[in-house]
């Protein structure tokens, strides 16, 4: 089983996205059963509280639901739990590693480096652009998916 842990500031607005586009797409492809995906926080300052409003919307454009999810922060024991960390920008990298302490087994990646950018995926929060955020994710998502073959 793949384990994927998507991350960004708040848990809110585009970790969120990543987490139920990436599992939309493993749906679709039927190999749910294939992957174990989530998304968290590297702050505590949304804990709790549900995806952004903006993100519901633009996900509920594309018929994905993210009923239910709450920011959650993410913890040192994740590292054993997870293969893989994907990271919204590089301040979370930054983050992560002050949480984690070392990536001894290069776990951390950026999410637009799937699609071979350098880039950060904007926040939507300070931006208001969800559509050019959920642009970045869907196709980086669909590059991810694609490294686990078929």
């Amino acid at each position: 089983m793949h384990r994927i842990m998507f991350v960004c500031h708040g848990n809110i607005c585009r970790s969120p996205m990543a987490e139920f586009v990436f599992k939309d797409i493993v749906e679709r492809e039927g190999k749910e059963k294939e992957f174990f995906i989530a998304s968290s926080a590297t702050s505590c300052e949304e804990l709790g509280n549900p995806v952004h409003r903006g993100t519901r919307a633009k996900l509920a454009e594309f018929g994905i639901s993210c009923e239910g999810k709450r920011a959650t922060r993410l913890k040192k024991c994740d590292y054993d739990k997870y293969d893989m960390f994907i990271a919204m920008d590089s301040y979370n990298v930054i983050n992560m590693l002050k949480i984690f302490g070392e990536d001894p087994n290069r776990k951390i990646r950026v999410m637009l480096e799937f699609v071979g950018s350098n880039d950060d995926v904007a926040d939507p929060w300070y931006t208001g652009d969800f559509d050019k955020t959920y642009e970045d994710i869907k196709k980086s998502c669909e590059a991810l998916y694609l490294t686990f073959g078929e």
